[in-house]
Formats: structure tokens, C-alpha cells, sequence
């Protein structure tokens, strides 16, 4: 039954692209040597002290050079440099050669490392990752390749923090603006920038061109990726377009398992959504399994918390809140409601077609044990602007590219309420702050892990989130673009090492 509905759907959809595909006359695939690569959202910010939004985030990776990486267990390791812990509040770190060149030629030395950070840190510049640098007391250049920094407490962790794209010191003495002229590092450079959905890179290495094209309808963005109008896009599909790319010729799709944690928030200052019977409720009237197989054909795996076991404080053993109707109905009527009273709710999302459709589905789920949802849907900068107000009762989000553990001090405690952090929410609860603030002045790493994972088994039974899944990534990729490594995390870092492999005679692409 399963594979008649995926047919069905993939059917259903090939008519509806059908008049896209050939209503605009041949095929217009573009051999001029531009790497086109499709996105759901443009960037917003190209400046690293500012960006917030994944697409920023993902874009500035190609542009700045970081001192610190992480690995696939989310640890810290050697960027542009490499460090050592001279005492428990003294890191010294040494530059190495790679990644020293700014694009404009100039070398990238201590001073641009300590100018960047010492922006980040000063109050006045309002960046928004000031926050995680704040136990940096003081930032020293003894030479242009070393850069020492004190700290106000131990915390081993230290390094993982250092994350931020290196921007040239001169840059911000003059105060120019980099939102859409950056100065990086990294490996590409950008062309330009003539229009808020296309930005235009070269990379450094040998001037590859690579346009980053934002086409917010999935369906559309499918229709250019087949007419050769992009050759490749990344994640932002419904299932369906996923199955359905998967049939075409001439088109190759990847998928890996990914990090990036969807969940369901709940505002805490709200009568109804701030009582922790409803909360639970909620958790165990949603059938996950069923909308993880259904809606997104298997592509992601059930989570129980931020970071995945695998991860260095990932939390092994935390017991899924079941599918439970009858304990749901339980527990609402401990707090008050049932079919004479019902419990209404309003969900906020984004207005892309698939997630409204998730949202629809959690509606039902929510209907059966008695509560009566109504959704409200709006394009992306009002639905996240109402978000950070705390103007709502429940939203979906995800969160991207997470690595280290202090988004925990940045998602949940009490002193990070907006503007000073991302507890949107308004979660308060002591004992978390606790855990938190023990766990940044622990100074072995073992046992700040443990903190964390006490942590998470707290959040765990507290729920200012309902955990969801882990989505998985998704690439697709027209005939002659071969190289790209998909990320976990979703980041575009495979640009780096993307070729693209002129057809041969027989109309297909070259390969190792």
C-alpha cells in the first residue's frame, strides 16, 4: 500500500511539473562553466560578527577562516590553528600557514584574530555571539603568528568557541560595512551580490564560478534543477520531490544521515502551554514514528534531545515519550480539560508547502486526544520576528549546525531570554541554571560532560521542547557535477572540492 500511495504521489506530481517542464520550451541547461547551485532561502548577513540565519551561516563557512573545526563527534579541531592550554584559565594559539591570505591578498595575522573577537566582545557593537565569548578576559598578539587568551574561569571546552570567520583588522577600524561586501580568507571570494536571491562566488583555488540561486518554491526548484537551470540543490524537499528526482534520468541523489534537531517549543509565560501536564500531553498524543515514516518517507531518525548519542555529551538511554493517546488524555484532564473544556492551541510556522503539511498532520494527531489546534502560517521574516518576541504559543523550528554545548546556556537558561540569548521560549528553572553554569566552570572535559547529560535528562522531563527528529541531508545533482561531499549538518563546505566534468561524446559525464 505504501509503495501505490509513493507511486501515486510521484505520478501526481510529475503532472504538476509537466506544464513547468514543457510549457517553457526546450530545455535550457547552461554549459558556460557556472557551478548553479539552488536554495530554499537567501543569505541575509555575509558579515560572520552578525549572521544568524543557516544560510548565512553555511555561506560565510566558504568565505572567513575559522581557528577552530570540529570533528564528527562534535569536538574541537585545528582550523588555521592549532593551541595549547598553558594553565586552566591561558590559551595559547598558533596560526599556521594555511588559510592566511585575504582575498584582497593581504596576510591574515594575530592582529585580524584579536580584532575580530575584541568586536564580538565589546557590548557596544550589540553582536549576537557575544554571549558565548564572554569568559574571555583579555586577548594578547606577542608576534603576528600567536594569539593568548586569558579567560575568567577554567572551562576545557574553551576552544570549541572559537568559531567565528576571521575578518581583516584594518576592516574594522574603518568601520566599513561587510553585510554584502565581506573580506575573508576562505576559499571562495564573492563577485557579487545584484540581487537579494543571487549571489555570485568564485572560488580562490582555480576561479571556479558558483551562483547560489535562492527559489523558495521547492516544486520550482525542482523544475530549474531538471531543465539544467541549477545542477544541484541541497535538502528543503518534501519527500515526494525527493522520490520523484529519484526516478529521473540524468539526475543523482544522496542522502546521509543528519544532526540538525527539529523540535516543538512552547512559550513557558502562557497559561496553558506553560503547565507541564499539557506539555506531556502534547509529547505523548504525537505519534512521531508515523510521521516520520509517512511524511518523510523514513528520511530522519526520532530524537531525544539536541545533540544525537554519538555526540561527545550526547545523552544515551533517555526514554522516548511513547505514542500514548489514552495517557494524553490523562493528563489533560489533570490539568483541566477535556471534551466539555477542550484545550485550544495555536501553532506558528513557516509557509513552505511541506512543512504546513506537517503542521496538518500534527493538527489531527492533536485532534484525536481532544485538543483543537489552529495553525497559523507566514512567510519566514515574520514567523521567526514572532519567534524571538515570544509571540506565540507553539512553533516547529530546527536547529542547524549546532557542534558545541553551550547553546544549552544560549537555548535554555533563564538569563538568556531575548534580546540575550535564544530562550525564546521564557523556560526558568533553577536547577538547569544550576547544571549550566556548573558545567561552564568544570575544568575536566569527562566531567562536564556528565553535567550536560544531567542536564538534558532534566530537559528531558521538563519539555520547554518536544523533541522530534533528526533530519536527514539530502543532495541532488544534474550529470557532470561530481566531488561535492554532503554534510551532516548541512553545511555547503563540499563546494570546496565540487568539480564539474564536461559531457563526453555519449552525452554523460566523465568520472574517477
Amino acid at each position: 500500500m505504501n509503495r501505490i500511495r509513493s507511486r501515486l504521489a510521484c505520478l501526481l506530481l510529475a503532472l504538476l511539473l509537466a506544464p513547468l517542464l514543457t510549457g517553457c520550451g526546450a530545455s535550457s541547461s547552461q554549459d558556460d562553466g557556472v557551478l548553479r547551485f539552488g536554495l530554499a532561502e537567501p543569505p541575509r548577513n555575509l558579515d560572520p560578527r552578525f549572521a544568524t540565519d543557516a544560510t548565512s551561516e553555511r555561506v560565510n563557512r566558504l568565505l572567513y577562516r575559522r581557528l577552530v573545526e570540529f570533528d564528527a563527534h562534535g569536538l574541537p579541531v585545528p582550523g588555521i590553528a592549532t593551541w595549547e592550554r598553558l594553565t586552566p584559565t591561558l590559551y595559547r594559539f598558533r596560526l599556521g600557514e594555511e588559510g592566511r591570505r585575504f582575498s584582497d591578498g593581504s596576510r591574515l595575522t594575530s592582529a585580524d584574530v584579536a580584532a575580530t573577537y575584541g568586536y564580538i566582545l565589546d557590548p557596544d557593537n550589540a553582536s549576537p555571539h557575544r554571549a558565548q565569548l564572554s569568559l574571555i578576559a583579555s586577548i594578547e598578539t606577542p608576534d603576528a603568528d600567536t594569539i593568548a587568551f586569558s579567560l575568567n574561569a577554567p572551562d576545557p571546552l574553551f576552544p570549541a568557541y572559537l568559531a567565528e570567520g576571521i575578518l581583516p583588522a584594518r576592516v574594522i577600524r574603518e568601520g566599513r560595512a561587510l553585510s554584502d561586501a565581506p573580506l575573508g580568507s576562505g576559499p571562495f571570494v564573492l563577485l557579487d551580490w545584484p540581487e537579494p536571491g543571487r549571489l555570485r562566488l568564485a572560488r580562490r583555488s582555480d576561479g571556479l564560478h558558483v551562483e547560489l540561486l535562492a527559489v523558495k518554491d521547492p516544486s520550482v526548484r525542482v523544475m530549474k534543477l531538471l531543465r539544467g537551470e541549477i545542477q544541484m540543490l541541497q535538502n528543503d524537499l518534501s519527500p515526494e520531490l525527493y522520490a520523484y528526482l529519484r526516478e529521473r534520468d540524468g539526475v543523482r541523489v544522496e542522502v546521509r544521515p543528519g544532526t540538525n534537531f527539529s523540535y516543538l517549543a512552547f512559550n513557558q509565560e502562557d497559561p496553558a502551554t506553560g503547565r507541564l501536564a499539557v506539555r506531556k500531553a502534547i509529547a505523548h498524543a504525537l505519534d512521531r514514528e508515523t510521521l516520520l515514516h509517512f511524511l518523510f518517507r523514513d528520511l530522519g531518525r526520532i530524537a531525544e534531545s539536541i545533540f544525537p548519542p554519538d555526540h561527545w555529551v550526547g545523552t544515551q538511554g533517555l526514554e522516548p515519550y511513547a505514542y500514548a493517546p489514552e495517557r494524553a488524555v490523562a493528563l489533560l484532564k489533570e490539568a483541566g480539560f477535556d471534551a466539555s473544556h477542550p484545550l485550544r492551541l495555536t501553532l506558528k510556522t513557516s509557509s513552505d508547502p511541506f512543512r504546513l503539511r506537517l503542521a496538518t498532520a500534527i493538527q489531527s494527531q492533536l485532534a484525536a486526544v481532544g485538543i483543537q489546534l489552529s495553525i497559523r502560517s507566514y512567510d519566514w521574516g515574520t514567523f521567526f520576528g514572532d519567534v524571538k518576541a515570544g509571540r506565540f504559543q507553539l512553533y516547529g523550528l530546527t536547529w542547524v549546525g549546532v557542534h558545541t554545548p553551550d547553546i544549552f546556556r544560549y537555548v535554555f537558561h533563564s538569563r538568556s531570554i531575548p534580546p540575550n540569548g535564544a530562550n525564546r521560549g521564557r523556560y526558568r528553572n533553577p536547577e538547569a541554571d544550576r547544571l549550566i553554569d556548573q558545567a561552564a566552570s568544570e575544568p575536566d572535559l569527562e566531567h562536564q560532560a556528565a553535567l550536560y547529560r544531567a542536564l538534558q535528562r532534566l530537559l528531558h522531563d521538563d519539555l520547554p521542547y518536544v523533541p522530534l527528529w533528526y533530519e536527514a541531508q539530502i543532495l541532488a545533482v544534474r550529470g557532470g557535477v561530481e566531488g561535492y561531499r554532503l554534510a551532516a549538518d548541512g553545511n555547503y563546505d563540499g563546494l570546496e572540492q565540487v568539480r564539474l566534468v564536461p559531457p563526453n561524446s555519449n552525452g554523460t559525464a566523465d568520472s574517477d
